[in-house]
């Protein structure tokens, strides 16, 4: 992210389906503050499209028909551009989701996705880079500022302080559960399902879904009709 930010945020719309990337576009154009300066449709053309456009915002689709998205996002930096990333794919795997985040994006939807979840998405990016303006403009970073360059608001903004969590729960391993509720296109997961999307087993899903359930942030409902043993299922609370 730019030290100068301006007052209009510029984007840069990818994705091999045209009919997805003008819906896209579409979704940019109903927001305040935010313009869509140009649409690519594969990966070649989005580097190019970044060099020549020098758009604030790549909304960046994982299946492209030439590279994938991942390798767009390792070009960009490997050429030293810091242009915000937001990957907006139907790619739930676990290694596509750790590569986006090891290449700095600020935020991760999983298509279909509806205009009011992109709307408040967009709206946490925005007020983000607002208060990076005002931090950078203020002179030396304090911890909280540092805090906050580390935790974008594109996605569950962090708290100052560490969150205390019960003994043998991790951060990265919560984080990570908490963007596949937030991205779950279905009305709620089960335990197994959520274990399933992070890699991890089932029963440390549950402590992770639990946890977020007895903090306010998630809520457990019981499945009705399923064959066998009653399942809950869990749905994140702030969307």
């Amino acid at each position: 992210m730019s030290g100068t930010v301006a007052s209009t945020v510029r984007v840069l719309v990818v994705d091999d389906d045209v009919a997805v990337a003008s819906l896209h576009q579409a979704y940019v154009g109903t927001l305040e503050g935010f313009a869509c300066v140009g649409v690519a449709h594969r990966g070649a053309d989005a580097l190019r499209a970044v060099e020549a456009l020098a758009p604030d915002l790549v909304l960046l689709d994982v299946h492209l028909p030439d590279v994938p998205g991942t390798e767009v996002l390792r070009a960009l930096r490997a050429s030293g551009s810091d242009v915000d990333v937001v990957v907006v794919t139907a790619a739930r795997e676990l290694e596509v989701v750790r590569t986006s985040m090891a290449g700095g994006v600020v935020d991760y939807l999983v298509k279909p996705f509806s205009l009011a979840l992109f709307t408040e998405r967009m709206r946490a990016y925005a007020a983000h880079r607002r208060a990076l303006a005002r931090t950078g403009a203020a002179g030396g970073l304090g911890q909280d500022d540092v805090d906050r360059l580390l935790h974008p608001g594109g996605a569950a903004a962090a708290p100052r302080a560490p969150e205390q969590l019960p003994k043998g729960l991790s951060h990265r391993s919560l984080e990570l559960v908490v963007q596949v509720l937030r991205s779950a296109t279905e009305p709620d997961l089960s335990a197994g399902e959520v274990a399933a999307r992070c890699g991890m087993a089932r029963v440390s899903a549950r402590r992770y879904l639990e946890h977020l359930e007895q903090t306010g942030r998630a809520v457990v409902r019981p499945r009705y009709g399923v064959a066998g043993r009653p399942e809950n299922g869990y749905a994140w609370l702030h969307r």
